[in-house]
C-alpha cells in the first residue's frame, strides 16, 4: 500500500511539473505576440484590409444605389418575361457589372502605385516604359482588328435581337424559337467577350513609365514590413540593405513572367522568382547582406491573410452542395491516400516532405504547402521542392486540361469543376477556366475558392496528427498545447478575414460587389498580395541550395508521389463532379 501511495504521489508530482511547463509555455507563447511573424502577418494583413475599407467604402461611384436598383428591377422583370436570359437581361447585367469602384479616379491612382511590370513581346523595355510614339503605333496596329470585332459584335447583337423578337411573338412558348434565340444571344456574348479582351486593350493602350512608381512601391512595402521587423529581433538596417536586392529580383521575375509567350504557357512570376533566386544562390551564391531580408514566411503569410479576404461565402453558396462535395470530400481522400502511398509504397524517408507535397498537390498549391509545412515543421528545402513541383505541373495542367476538355466536348460545368478541383494555383484555375467560357470559369474559380477554405482545416489536422503520432515517442503523450504551438497562427487571420469580408459582402447586397469585390479586393488587397508572394518566392529561391535538395529526389520519389497523387485526384474529382452535378443535383447545373 505504501508503495502504491508513493507511486501515485510521484505521478502527481510529474503531472504538476508538466502543468507548470505548459503554463510557462503558454506565457511564453503569448509573450511572443509582438515577435513572431505569424502574428505580424495577421496584424499587417488586417491593417491593409482596414485601410482599404477606409479608402473604398465611403467613395462609391456616383448614382450607384439608383443604378443598381434599376438594373436589379430589369433583371427581375426579364427573368419573369422569358424562360432564358434575354438580350435585355444581359444589357442590364452588363450595366450592373460596369459599376466598379476600381473605375473611380482615386482607385486608378492606387492601381498605378501597385502596378506590376507590363506585358511585352520582343522589347523587354516595354515592360517598364512605353513612349507616346510607341503607344500610338500599337493603337494603329490594333485598331483595324478591334473595329472589325466591334462590327461583328453589333451584327451578332442585331441577329440575336431579331431571333428573340420572333420568340417573343410566340410568347416564348415555342421551344425551337427559344433555342434559336438563345443560340444567337450566346454567339453575341462570345463575340462581345472577344472584343472586350486583348483587342480593346491593345487598341486603347496609353503611354506609361512605371519606373518611378516601382521605386515608390518598394519604399512603401519596405516600410510596411519594417513595422513588424522592429519587434522581431531582426536588424532593421540589414533588412533594408537586403530588401532592395530582393525587390529587384521580384521585379525581374515579373518582367520575365509577363513576356507574352511565358504568360501563354503559364510560366508566371512565381516560378521565375524561385528560378532566379536558385540560380543566384547555387552559382555565384546569394550575397550575405540579403540574409536578413529573406523573410519568406513573413511575406507569404501576410499575403495569405489577404487571400482569406477573397474567399466569399456567398460565392460558395451559389454553387451549392455539389461544389462542396467536389472540394471537401475528394480533397481529404486524396491527401490521406497520397500520404499513405508515400510512406507505405514509396518508403519516403521524410514524412514532412511527404505530407507537404501531398497537401500542395491536392488542396491549393503553394498556400496549402506553406500552412502544412508550418504545422509539421518541414525544412525550407522540403517546402521549396513542393512549391517548385507545384509551379511546373500547374503550368502544364493549365494548358493541357482545358485543351482536353474542349476537344472532347465536355460540359462547361463538369469541365470547370474538374479544373477547379485539380489545378493547384487559383490564378491558373481562372485562366484555364476561361477557355470554357463564363460558366466554366465561374464554376472553376468557385470550386477552388471552396477548396481554399480547407487550408486551415488541413493545417490543424496535420498539427494534431504530428503531435499525436509522428513526433510522439512510444509511451509518451504530448501536451494539447503543443498542437497550439504547431498550428500556423496566420491561418486564424486567413479565416477571420474571410468571415468578416463575407459577412460585409452579404449585408451590402449588390453594393458589396461594387465596393468590396471590385474595389477593396481587386483594386487593393489582391495587388498587395501578389507583390508579397513575389517577394516570398524570391526569398525561397535565394535561400535554397541544390545540394541540400538533391538527396530528397533520390529515386525520383517526390515526382512519383506528385504524379500518382495528381492522377488519383483527376480521376476522383471528375467522377465526383459528374455524380454531384449531373446525377444528384442536375437542377443546380441547369441554373448555372
Amino acid at each position: 500500500m505504501a508503495g502504491i501511495q508513493k507511486t501515485n504521489q510521484g505521478r502527481r508530482n510529474v503531472s504538476a511539473e508538466t502543468d507548470a511547463v505548459v503554463i510557462d509555455q503558454q506565457k511564453w507563447e503569448w509573450s511572443q505576440l509582438w515577435k513572431k511573424e505569424d502574428w505580424w502577418a495577421i496584424w499587417l494583413g488586417f491593417l491593409l484590409i482596414i485601410a482599404g475599407m477606409i479608402i473604398f467604402l465611403p467613395r462609391p461611384p456616383e448614382g450607384m444605389t439608383e443604378k443598381l436598383a434599376g438594373a436589379d428591377a430589369a433583371l427581375q422583370a426579364e427573368d419573369a418575361r422569358a424562360p432564358f436570359r434575354t438580350v435585355e437581361w444581359h444589357k442590364a447585367n452588363d450595366s450592373k457589372g460596369g459599376l466598379r469602384a476600381t473605375n473611380e479616379p482615386y482607385a486608378k491612382s492606387i492601381a498605378k502605385w501597385l502596378q506590376m511590370p507590363g506585358q511585352w513581346s520582343s522589347n523587354v523595355g516595354e515592360s517598364l516604359y512605353l513612349s507616346e510614339e510607341a503607344a500610338a503605333q500599337r493603337r494603329a496596329k490594333a485598331e483595324p482588328a478591334y473595329f472589325e470585332a466591334q462590327e461583328a459584335t453589333k451584327a451578332a447583337l442585331a441577329r440575336a435581337e431579331a431571333a428573340q423578337a420572333v420568340a417573343a411573338a410566340a410568347l416564348f412558348n415555342d421551344p425551337q424559337l427559344n433555342a434559336e434565340a438563345e443560340k444567337g444571344i450566346s454567339e453575341w456574348r462570345k463575340l462581345r467577350e472577344k472584343e472586350r479582351g486583348s483587342l480593346r486593350a491593345n487598341a486603347t493602350v496609353q503611354a506609361y513609365n512605371k519606373i518611378g512608381y516601382l521605386v515608390g512601391l518598394s519604399i512603401f512595402i519596405g516600410l510596411f514590413f519594417t513595422i513588424g521587423i522592429l519587434f522581431m529581433d531582426i536588424d532593421t538596417a540589414k533588412f533594408w540593405k537586403g530588401f532592395w536586392f530582393l525587390f529587384i529580383i521580384a521585379v525581374i521575375a515579373m518582367i520575365i513572367g509577363n513576356q507574352t509567350t511565358m504568360r501563354k504557357y503559364g510560366f508566371g512570376d512565381v516560378l521565375w522568382a524561385i528560378v532566379l533566386g536558385m540560380l543566384i544562390s547555387n552559382t555565384v551564391g546569394a550575397p550575405k547582406f540579403i540574409k536578413e531580408a529573406l523573410q519568406t514566411e513573413y511575406f507569404i503569410k501576410t499575403g495569405l491573410v489577404l487571400l482569406g479576404a477573397e474567399i466569399l461565402f456567398s460565392k460558395i453558396v451559389s454553387i451549392g452542395i455539389p461544389g462542396i462535395f467536389v472540394a471537401w470530400v475528394v480533397t481529404p481522400i486524396v491527401l490521406i491516400t497520397t500520404y499513405a502511398f508515400g510512406q507505405k509504397i514509396l518508403k519516403m524517408e521524410s514524412k514532412t516532405l511527404n505530407i507537404t507535397v501531398s497537401a500542395d498537390m491536392c488542396v491549393c498549391g503553394v498556400s496549402a504547402a506553406i500552412a502544412t509545412a508550418s504545422a509539421c515543421r518541414a525544412k525550407k528545402e522540403e517546402l521549396t521542392i513542393a512549391v517548385g513541383m507545384s509551379m511546373l505541373f500547374t503550368a502544364v495542367m493549365m494548358i493541357a486540361l482545358p485543351t482536353f476538355i474542349v476537344s472532347v466536348g465536355m460540359h462547361p460545368v463538369l469541365g470547370g469543376a474538374w479544373i477547379g478541383g485539380t489545378i493547384d494555383s487559383t490564378g491558373a484555375v481562372v485562366a484555364a477556366g476561361a477557355f470554357l467560357g463564363e460558366t466554366g470559369m465561374f464554376v472553376a474559380a468557385t470550386i477552388k475558392m471552396i477548396q481554399n477554405i480547407l487550408i486551415g482545416v488541413i493545417a490543424f489536422g496535420v498539427a494534431v496528427y504530428w503531435c499525436a503520432r509522428v513526433d510522439c515517442a512510444p509511451g509518451q503523450t504530448v501536451s494539447k498545447m503543443e498542437i497550439w504551438y504547431r498550428f500556423p497562427k496566420f491561418v486564424l487571420g486567413f479565416i477571420g478575414a474571410s468571415i468578416i469580408i463575407s459577412i460585409m459582402y452579404s449585408a451590402m447586397g449588390s453594393a458589396g460587389d461594387v465596393l468590396l469585390e471590385h474595389g477593396l479586393l481587386r483594386g487593393f488587397t489582391r495587388h498587395a498580395r501578389e507583390w508579397f508572394f513575389a517577394l516570398a518566392f524570391a526569398s525561397i529561391g535565394l535561400s535554397s541550395n541544390f545540394r541540400e535538395l538533391a538527396h530528397h529526389f533520390k529515386g525520383g520519389k517526390p515526382v512519383i508521389l506528385y504524379v500518382c497523387g495528381q492522377s488519383l485526384n483527376l480521376i476522383l474529382t471528375l467522377a465526383m463532379a459528374y455524380i454531384m452535378f449531373f446525377l444528384v443535383f442536375p437542377q443546380i447545373t441547369a441554373g448555372l
